[in-house]
């Protein structure tokens, strides 16, 4: 019975990490590399099917989605985005990169890859909307 040595492990994880990381690196879209929207500038909008989604975003009006600040859900300083017509909650950071409540801990670089990582992220799972208490 061979038992495995601590160097082994250790070469094991590192393997596995690494291998993750290249897969990652491989899955993730170009658009989470281009460059943060200036804060204050507004984003292109958009609208697409995107892995059997229909995302959409853009100025709050033009989505159905609430006027007011980003607590209003989906929308900060007046942009909205959906996904399958529900509202995902999307802010922009100091740095102009965008979060949602999905993927809250990766910016990206504009809201439509924050939507579309939280597409990803949701696996075919319906959004739950956020609603005020």
């Amino acid at each position: 019975m061979s038992s495995i040595t601590r160097r082994r492990a250790l070469g094991a994880a590192a393997g596995a990490a690494a291998g993750l990381a290249a897969a990652r690196a491989v899955a993730a879209p170009a658009e989470a590399q281009a460059a943060p929207v200036r804060p204050g500038t507004a984003p292109a909008p958009f609208d697409e099917i995107f892995m059997g989604r229909r995302i959409q975003g853009g100025p709050a009006h033009s989505t159905g989605g609430h006027h007011g600040g980003h607590h209003g859900g989906g929308h900060t300083g007046g942009y909205a985005v959906r996904i399958d017509g529900d509202e995902l909650h999307v802010m922009q950071n100091a740095d102009g990169t965008w979060i949602s409540v999905i993927s809250h801990y990766e910016p990206v670089a504009t809201p439509l890859a924050a939507a579309r990582a939280a597409v990803r992220e949701l696996q075919g799972a319906p959004l739950v909307p956020l609603t005020s208490s």
